[in-house]
C-alpha cells in the first residue's frame, strides 16, 4: 500500500470509527497493518489498551520506552502486567546511558533543557522502533491536553511517518476507570496518590485538588509534550 492508498483509506475510516468501539478500532487496525506496534507507558489509559490488545491479538509487539528514569511503580506495574498476560513487552532504550548524558550535558538535564532530555530518552529511541513499523497504537485521549483535542482514531503520523491508532481518543477520564475497575485491570499505584499523568520521576509531580490533570508533568515550565505526538 503506497502512501497516497493509505491516506485514502485513513480518510475514509477515520469518520466511521469515530462512532466505534475501541475494540473495533484495534481489530480493524490489527488485521489491515499486521507490522503494528502499540506504545505503553504503563499509565491508566495504556494498561486498558494491553488488556484489550491482549484479548483481540496476544502476539502483538508491544514496547516501552525505558528512559532509566521511570518511577519504581511504574516498572513494578510493568511487571506484573508481563506476568499476568504472560508476555514479554518489547524495552526500547537510549543510545545514551544517564552517566553518559551528564556527562555529555551536565547534571540534571531535565532541569536545564527539558526538551533535550526528552528528545535523548524518548523521541530518538521511538524515532528508531517505529522505523521498523508500519503502523502504531497509542493512548491519548483528546481532553488530555489542547495539544491533543484533534486527534482522530485513525491518522496518518506524519512526524514518524506511519498510521497511527488513537483507539481510545474519545474517551474521558470515568470512561478509562470504569474498564479498569470492570475487568480488574492492574494499574500503577501511583494513581491512587494523585498522579494522573505519570512520567518520568525527575520530571513528574503530584497534583494538587483543582489543578489541571496534566499539571504534574515538567511543572514549572511551559512544556506540555514529550515531543512523541505532534
Amino acid at each position: 500500500m503506497n502512501l497516497l492508498e493509505k491516506e485514502q483509506l485513513i480518510q475514509s475510516k477515520a469518520e466511521e470509527f469515530e462512532n466505534a468501539s475501541a475494540e473495533e478500532v484495534i481489530a480493524w487496525a490489527i488485521q489491515t497493518f499486521p507490522n503494528i506496534t502499540f506504545a505503553c507507558s504503563f499509565g491508566a489509559e495504556d494498561v486498558v489498551l494491553v488488556d484489550m490488545v491482549q484479548k483481540i491479538s496476544p502476539s502483538t509487539d508491544i514496547f516501552y520506552l525505558d528512559t532509566d528514569f521511570h518511577f519504581k511503580e511504574t516498572y513494578e506495574t510493568r511487571d506484573k502486567m508481563a506476568s499476568r498476560y504472560n508476555l514479554e513487552f518489547v524495552r526500547v532504550s537510549p543510545q545514551i546511558t544517564p552517566e553518559e548524558q551528564a556527562a555529555r550535558y551536565g547534571e540534571e538535564l531535565w532541569k536545564s533543557d527539558p526538551n533535550a532530555c526528552c528528545n535523548i530518552r524518548k523521541v530518538e529511541p521511538l524515532t528508531r522502533v517505529l522505523s521498523g513499523y508500519d503502523a502504531w497504537i497509542t493512548g491519548i485521549r483528546r481532553d488530555q491536553a489542547p495539544t491533543r483535542a484533534n486527534a482522530k482514531k485513525v491518522e496518518y503520523d506524519t512526524k514518524f511517518g506511519l498510521v497511527k491508532f488513537n483507539p481510545i481518543a474519545s474517551w474521558t477520564s470515568e470512561d478509562v476507570w470504569n474498564y479498569i475497575r470492570a475487568n480488574d485491570v492492574l494499574y500503577n499505584p501511583l494513581h491512587d496518590q494523585n498522579y494522573p499523568s505519570i512520567g518520568c520521576e525527575y520530571c513528574t509531580r503530584q497534583v494538587m485538588p483543582g489543578e489541571d490533570p496534566r499539571a504534574g508533568r515538567w511543572s514549572g515550565s511551559d512544556k506540555i509534550e514529550c515531543g512523541l505526538h505532534k
